[in-house]
């Protein structure tokens, strides 16, 4: 079986400039690294390199190579193959109009360039499981004395950070054919030229322009340094190019290199179809979200798991989130079957549970837990649900039933922030005042954007859907489970509490908070409906799903607050204090779409109809993080991709959604 080659464009967007950028391919090594940039070539974020690596494991990320600038040299002419942006406005050279098309091979970005006659192809990849990226190039048309010129653009700066001039003085050195790079004690990066050979030099490149990032009011220039100039030589049909590795040996093989990422991209596709039946007829994008979902996953190493995995919320500034990595396990785990690296995660979060709370984020070397969230252990018990129901696997179950037990009791007798159960109507409340506690948790400073003090209705919705799983869970292991039955009856009770007058239709988002009731229109109701255990009668679940659908539902999500709401926001644009203070005000959320399917799908029952509303997205794949799904997307149409271009729940939603959907499908034929 072969990896998708979904995602193509030919010269009508690779050669439009502003198509081109926005545009943007990105690759993950599965040990926090990533390698990102644009169709066009140019950087339009801080954050593309070829190579940025955590050198201050496990994600302190640093931007190690910007760019490999190669033109090509023929018959006396010189032929750009990339293209750079310069402050001023300039864009020079123009390499894009040289770019005939280009395509993802599974993950891996493919460049066609045309020079006149010849035509010459470009991929990047890296190496799984390793800090290396290899930049390929091969003369598929044209003569044989062509040659290649390759600029190698370096730094050491924070991937978060903009380079401060004298803070980056490496020694460069030539080194077994190519260079040594050492930054001080931070790293030694080695470079190998396939096919040729490379000379250092010291030179920096200044004013790069970074529009993406003035968009969003940050620093908009950066320089780097050109630490070597490739001269390699080209044959028709033969692979030559740059490896840039912090590893201590490169494979010098370009085309063995290549010829292993491809087949293990084919491979994590055929391995899906094979554990989930489902999948076998799954169309290509569903392939293609497949993929998307293994670049989330890395290693993470912990004490008593040293085989450790997380997740990475997002690309290209996220780390990994309790509460993210939760909600996105079953779509990237289960629903391509890959158990083991569900039960591995599951197992890597086990260790921090504290106080019946699971760290919103998670700890680097060194660092301490912050529990800012109330609804990640909840989330930590539905992913437990999941992957049991998913695997039988029952000796797991028992290992860490008593600290799924402890998350319920620490709920009821009361934890952080005064996270616990109101014994006179069953429910959870939670909130102090500057602390953000839930999923829509922006704050600006001291300023926290929706504190949603009380009662909130996706942690009681998902309170109740968690001591129905306890249940099941105790009944399984043959443990008492009355308990657990009883206090889900009594937050059952208690959750009508939540339902609006009739004529209004759907839930408050909050009750008994400091100013009462809040009936905004937010798409957290839509949890009481689409977790696998609800609270609620079908007529109530209906009456959600139809407030939902004509007041938040978009072609990629729920909006998180109705644009009747006065202080909605329809654009996701400006500075920090801008952006922050609109981020759950109106935006639409990708993983809520897969949520309001299968909300819709519970209280229609058309399956088909359903799994139709995530098609959107496959379209969404050809814009803005390619062959992957954005985090958020304006409120207003046309509904523009904005926030982090490849997010994690974004796609495991999608894909999670799109898997049980295809399973009511195919149980429906059967039963005709």
């Amino acid at each position: 079986m072969n990896a998708p080659q979904l995602v193509r464009f030919g010269r009508a967007i690779c050669g439009e400039l502003a198509q081109a950028e926005r545009r943007e391919w990105w690759l993950a090594n599965g040990r926090g690294a990533y390698t990102a940039g644009t169709v066009a070539g140019t950087l339009t974020r801080r954050y593309h390199g070829l190579l940025v690596a955590p050198v201050h494991p496990p994600l302190g990320r640093v931007l190690v190579v910007a760019k490999a600038d190669a033109t090509l040299l023929l018959r006396g002419q010189q032929f750009p193959l990339f293209a750079n942006r310069w402050g001023g406005g300039t864009v020079d050279p123009q390499g894009q109009l040289l770019l005939e098309s280009f395509h993802l091979d599974g993950r891996m970005p493919v460049w066609r360039h045309r020079a006149g006659a010849a035509a010459v192809e470009t991929r990047i990849w890296m190496e799984p499981g390793r800090n290396t990226t290899y930049v390929a190039y091969r003369l598929e048309e044209g003569a044989d004395d062509a040659q290649l010129s390759i600029r190698l653009l370096v730094n050491g700066r924070d991937h978060h950070g903009t380079s401060v001039p004298g803070s980056f003085q490496p020694s460069i050195e030539p080194d077994r054919g190519g260079l040594r790079i050492a930054a001080a004690d931070a790293f030694v990066l080695r470079v190998l030229a396939v096919g040729g050979n490379i000379e250092p030099r010291c030179d920096w490149h200044e004013n790069f322009d970074l529009p993406v990032e003035r968009e969003r009011g940050l620093p908009d220039r950066d320089r780097h340094l050109c630490a070597g100039e490739a001269r390699l030589q080209m044959q028709a049909g033969t692979w030559v190019g740059l490896a840039v590795s912090l590893e201590d040996d490169v494979a010098p093989d370009l085309a063995a290199a290549m010829q292993s990422f491809i087949a293990r991209d084919a491979a994590l596709i055929a391995e899906a179809h094979t554990r989930v039946p489902e999948l076998a007829a799954a169309p290509e994008w569903i392939d293609q979200l497949l993929l998307a979902a293994d670049s989330f996953v890395f290693a993470r190493p912990v004490p008593g798991v040293p085989d450790g995995q997380s997740v990475i919320a997002g690309y290209p500034w996220f780390g990994d989130w309790g509460r993210d990595t939760m909600i996105a396990l079953p779509g990237l785990a289960l629903a391509s079957g890959r158990h083991d690296i569900a039960r591995s995660i599951l197992e890597t979060f086990a260790g921090f549970i504290d106080r019946g709370m699971l760290p919103n984020v998670f700890p680097g070397a060194g660092d301490v837990p912050a529990y800012n969230a109330a609804d990640a252990a909840l989330w930590y018990i539905e992913a437990w649900r999941g992957y049991v129901a998913a695997t039988g696997d029952i000796a797991a179950l028992r290992r860490h039933f008593p600290a799924l037990a402890g998350i319920v009791d620490w709920h009821c007798r009361g934890t952080r922030y005064g996270i616990r159960i109101d014994p006179a109507d069953g429910l959870l409340r939670a909130g102090e005042a500057g602390v953000q506690l839930t999923w829509m948790d922006a704050k600006v400073g001291d300023w926290v954007v929706t504190p949603r003090i009380g009662k909130p209705v996706e942690l009681n919705a998902l309170w109740y859907n968690a001591l129905a799983a306890m249940a099941e869970f105790a009944q399984c292991l043959a443990l008492p489970d009355a308990e657990y039955r009883m206090l889900a009856s009594r937050c059952g009770e208690g959750f009508a509490r939540f339902r609006l007058p009739d004529d209004q239709g759907g839930l408050y988002d909050v009750i008994d908070g400091p100013g009462g009731a809040d009936a905004s229109v937010r798409p957290n109701q839509i949890f009481a409906v689409s977790l696998p255990a609800s609270p609620l009668d079908r007529a109530t679940q209906y009456r959600i799903v139809d407030v939902c659908a004509r007041e938040l539902f978009t072609s990629f999500g729920l909006r998180s607050l109705s644009p009747r709401h006065r202080d909605y926001r329809g654009i996701y644009s400006g500075g920090i204090l801008e952006r922050d203070g609109s981020y759950h005000q109106g935006p639409v959320w990708a993983w809520l779409l897969a949520h309001f399917a299968l909300a819709e799908f519970r209280v229609h029952g058309d399956a088909a109809a359903a799994q139709r509303r995530l098609d959107p997205m496959r379209d969404h794949l050809f814009d803005a993080g390619l062959g992957s799904v954005s985090e958020i997307f304006d409120g207003d149409a046309p509904h523009l991709p904005r926030g982090a271009p490849c997010q994690a729940w974004s796609v495991a939603c999608v894909l999670e959604a799109w898997w049980h959907l295809e399973r009511a499908r195919i149980a429906h034929r059967r039963s005709l």
